[in-house]
Order: structure tokens, then C-alpha cells, then sequence
């Protein structure tokens, strides 16, 4: 699974650098670095929203306080439902 982490202005101020250390420790802590390849990308188009995450063709919009929950849902489960 590839994720993209705007890196753009807008989601940097928002946190964009934390929410990808975030997901680094996470992607660890899961043992899932076989798995997740973590990427960052310049403006994913939704600047207006929290710091944007593309995984395939969906762009969503995370806060960095809510990266966890995020994890948990959207890359956890997929991997976990794919076994």
C-alpha cells in the first residue's frame, strides 16, 4: 500500500511533518514496513481541509491530532482484510 503526505504549504502549516512522523512510527510499531511505502507529494488539492493523505484514488483530510484513528481505520484494516 502506498501512502501520500502533502507536503505543500498549506498542509505543512497544518502539521503535515508531524502527521508523517506519525505514520513512520506507526507503520513500526504495526511491523508493517513490508507493506506500507510512506511518500510525500505536493499539493494533493484539498488545501482547504486538514493535511491531506492519498491512498489510491481517495484524498482525505486528517488532522494531525487524529492520525492515529486514521491509521487504525484506513491502512490497518485494508491490510489486515486483505490476509
Amino acid at each position: 500500500m502506498e501512502i501520500k503526505v502533502c507536503v505543500g504549504s498549506a498542509c505543512y502549516v497544518k502539521g503535515s511533518h508531524e502527521v508523517i512522523e506519525t505514520l513512520q512510527e506507526l507503520i513500526k510499531v504495526y511491523g508493517l514496513e513490508k507493506q506500507v511505502v510512506l511518500k510525500a507529494a505536493f499539493c494533493l488539492g484539498h488545501c482547504t481541509e486538514a493535511v491531506s493523505i492519498q491512498i489510491g484514488d481517495v484524498i482525505y483530510g486528517v488532522p494531525k491530532e487524529e492520525v492515529a484513528t486514521f491509521f487504525k481505520e484506513q491502512v490497518y484494516r485494508r491490510i489486515q482484510s486483505c490476509k
